[in-house]
């Protein structure tokens, strides 16, 4: 998200005075093109009461490093951009952290009425998993946004299904052209020792399990038979509680994969250079649009997507069949005209992952054809649909509607959000001594503190 605002805010300052504000100290902007001061979060409120702002906009995504917007949320009304559709992770994890439980259980209750009231005792014991995805903790942001920029009409149409009173808009999000420097292939191979007729299949991100790094590297071993010059490249840093090369080894294929490591923003294209398909897979999802596929349409690279409910209007094919499938969004005027697109990605069906993957690879493997078909449609996809340019159209009309719309007040409301959004914390800091045992004469001092 920070390189998505460092592309989207040059673009955006020639029309609009933007202050940036994030947590931690403020410092120089280091977004080329900005040439405005970074300022730091705490220094929003007496900002905005000397000079109010026409408007607040907050990049909210499902995170521990957005945890501090959440302060400001409700207190100062705004244009929200939900990175992400399920805020649930982030938000139990700092309300937990906190000793918070009470909080939790009010804000889920809240967020997700007519629910058994036993299950945020579920979440407390940190026991939900993967149900968390079915709570996705936004009702909260969403109540009190006076607009709300969601990147694609599955989630927001979801949204206005569950709030219809609440404004909402699609920005689909924007990459920059791939800028590739000569000879980037091969310096990117020779670094990591892949030889020049090797096909590359590229994963890019940090690898988690949610990326199906697991299933890539099964799948991975099952075409080694029929395509010996296959190698594995992993572009990101591994998470601490998962190791791809550690399955790898146990898998006998630990030679034929490699993990990068941490990769400069100015390398990534580079890498995908250097790549001839990219793994692109994601599960669960959180309705988020991924960046990396972005970057790798851009690159005009085959890819392997997860077919997931948010990306349906994506022409794909089918490998169980190779024929195209394609779900055109109600809001084109023209689905016959949309028809005419040839497919731009290879999909994979979640029940049916470990065996379509592996036809997908093992057919890419062999296809140079196929793969350069799907990397020309890839890049004409990007051009029509997630350019830079066309992001930044979206904001400004986004922004223009936002500052027009009014701050919800308490009497819009539906319902009177949780308390602790409420208070100016004195009583909520008093509850949190006595839960610690300690004296609540120290709550001034503290509140004042914090």
């Amino acid at each position: 998200m920070a390189r998505y605002n460092a592309d989207l805010l040059p673009r955006l300052v020639p029309d609009y005075p933007i202050d940036v504000f994030v947590e931690g100290r403020p410092g120089p902007s280091e977004v080329a093109g900005l040439d405005r001061p970074v300022l730091s979060a705490h220094d929003f409120v007496w900002r905005h009461l000397q000079h109010p702002y026409d408007l607040v906009v907050y990049q909210l995504g499902n995170a521990p490093c957005h945890d501090y917007m959440w302060a400001y949320l409700v207190r100062y009304p705004g244009c929200v951009v939900l990175h992400d559709g399920q805020l649930h992770h982030a938000r139990a994890r700092s309300l937990l952290a906190q000793r918070r439980a009470e909080d939790y259980r009010e804000e889920f209750l809240f967020d997700h009425p007519g629910v058994n009231t036993n299950l945020p005792e579920i979440g407390i014991a940190g026991r939900l998993g993967s149900l968390t995805y079915l709570f996705p903790m936004r009702r909260v942001v969403v109540d009190a946004a006076r607009l709300i920029v969601v990147h694609n009409e599955w989630l927001a149409d979801e949204i206005r299904h569950e709030q219809p009173d609440v404004p909402v808009c699609v920005v689909e999000m924007g990459v920059p052209a791939a800028a590739i420097r000569p000879g980037a292939s091969e310096r990117i191979r020779t670094r990591h020792g892949i030889a020049p007729d090797r096909i590359v299949f590229l994963a890019l991100g940090r690898a988690t399990p949610e990326k199906r790094i697991s299933q890539a590297l099964r799948a991975f071993r099952s075409i080694l038979d029929a395509a010996p010059q296959a190698h594995l490249l992993i572009c990101g840093e591994a998470a601490g509680y998962y190791s791809p090369l550690a399955e790898a080894e146990t898998l006998g294929i630990a030679e034929r994969i490699t993990l990068s490591g941490f990769v400069p923003d100015q390398e990534v294209d580079d890498y995908l250079a250097a790549a001839d398909v990219c793994l692109c897979l994601r599960w669960p999802a959180a309705r988020e649009t991924s960046a990396a596929w972005l970057r790798c349409l851009a690159a005009a690279r085959a890819t392997i997507i997860t077919d997931l409910p948010h990306t349906a209007d994506i022409p794909a094919l089918d490998p169980r069949t190779w024929a195209p499938y394609y779900v055109p969004p109600v809001s084109l005027e023209s689905s016959a005209l949309s028809m005419s697109y040839e497919a731009a990605s290879v999909s994979i069906d979640i029940l049916d992952e470990d065996h379509s993957l592996g036809l997908a690879m093992r057919r890419l493997a062999a296809d140079a054809n196929l793969r350069a078909a799907l990397g020309g449609e890839a890049h004409a996809l990007w051009a029509r649909r997630f350019t830079l340019d066309r992001m930044v159209e979206g904001y400004r009309a986004a922004l223009d509607a936002a500052r027009l719309a009014p701050a919800p007040s308490p009497a819009s409301r539906r319902d009177r959000p949780p308390g602790h959004f409420l208070t100016d914390g004195t009583e909520h800091a008093a509850r949190l001594l006595r839960e610690l045992g300690l004296p609540e004469s120290r709550v001034s001092a503290i509140w004042q503190t914090k």
